[in-house]
């Protein structure tokens, strides 16, 4: 995932075809998804409600390969996951939001 803008007041994270936006002068959190050709209806919630910014590693048995993901957890229990090229990008990610928005660790 990429970090596309970070300001003061927006973070602007990439994942192939998935985006998501934090804005502090809107209030909230966006994610963003495309499917094939056809953008899915975002995800859209207040800022206030993001819990804590986790990293997620599984393991494919078959083959063996990591994959990771930056997850985003929210007061209801929710989670959005974004996926990342190595633990090191999640890792990035995961304290970019957190930085953004003035979570611990």
């Amino acid at each position: 995932m990429a970090i596309v803008e970070n300001t003061a007041r927006r973070l602007v994270l990439k994942s192939g075809s998935t985006t998501l936006t934090l804005d502090k002068d809107a209030g909230k959190i966006v994610l963003q998804r495309k499917l094939l050709v056809w953008d899915r209806k975002p995800l859209e919630t207040a800022l206030s409600d993001v819990a804590s910014v986790s990293i997620d590693t599984a393991v494919d048995r078959a083959s063996g390969v990591e994959f990771c993901s930056t997850m985003v957890i929210l007061q209801g229990g929710q989670a959005w996951a974004l996926s990342a090229a190595d633990k090191n990008e999640a890792k990035a990610n995961a304290e970019a939001v957190r930085g953004f928005l003035g979570l611990a660790a």
